[in-house]
């Protein structure tokens, strides 16, 4: 039965866990990529507005699962180079659980076992489906594919022009292209509601104005009554003076 403990395990996974193996995951492309020299590599965690830009990690308004790593060009190109680099983040997660399984294996993260263990259990699972050679759900090869095509025939076999991973020139001008895109649609939008208010305003004017006149209408139609009235009594008065008796 999925009880309150179930729930608060979830989110834990959720919001806790799997970014944070996310982030260990790229961060192998960063470290292989610094030791192969990438030219301009960053790290961007969530997506998104941007928060800040440290030298090359850039911090995203919405972080959850969504982190990459991009580079413009590598110093050192060569089978050997892209094998090393595309490897990178299976050899991270795959030390990072052996690591963490060793501790609680012998105890020292006892306190904690559940959450390391859940932890170790979601590095192996990203680094089963990095390491068995297939192909992702936008057809690209996934980092095992890639690393067998390399092993293999010493160079992709996809014919897919598309980088494996991002240009940060190009993340970086997309990201500004999107960013005024967005500052478009709240400028329109601004402009339909002060637009909306303005016409609003009018409307709430004219009602105004024609309740003003129906209630000036009233008020001649009350006027003219009484004159009616009083033009009435008057000529009953005066036909009571001059009847004959």
């Amino acid at each position: 039965m999925f009880g309150l403990a179930d729930l608060i395990a979830l989110i834990i996974s959720a919001f806790i866990i799997l970014p944070v193996v996310v982030f260990l995951r790229e961060s192998g492309y960063l470290v292989m990529g610094l030791i192969l020299g990438v030219k301009n590599p960053r790290m961007t965690i969530g997506s998104g507005p941007r928060i800040v830009k440290i030298g090359m990690f850039d911090i995203r308004r919405y972080y959850h699962l969504y982190s990459w790593f991009s580079y413009d060009s590598l110093k050192r190109e060569g089978k050997v180079a892209y094998i090393s680099l595309y490897a990178g983040p299976i050899l991270v997660n795959i030390v990072v659980a052996f690591i963490i399984n060793a501790l609680v294996a012998n105890g020292m993260l006892e306190e904690y076992a559940t959450f390391w263990n859940r932890f170790v259990f979601y590095a192996f699972y990203y680094v089963v489906f990095d390491i068995v050679p297939m192909k992702t759900a936008n057809g690209m090869p996934n980092n095992g594919l890639i690393i067998y095509e390399m092993l293999r025939y010493g160079r992709r076999t996809d014919f897919n022009d598309d980088p494996f991973l991002p240009s940060t020139s190009e993340v970086e001008e997309q990201y500004h292209e999107d960013m005024e895109k967005i500052e478009e649609v709240k400028e329109q939008q601004k402009d339909q509601i002060e637009e909306e208010q303005e016409n609003s305003n009018i409307s709430k004017t004219e009602e105004q104005e024609i309740k003003e006149e129906i209630e000036k209408d009233k008020q001649d139609n009350k006027e003219g009554l009484e004159e009616i009235k009083k033009q009435r009594k008057e000529q009953l008065e005066e036909y009571e003076d001059n009847k004959p008796e």
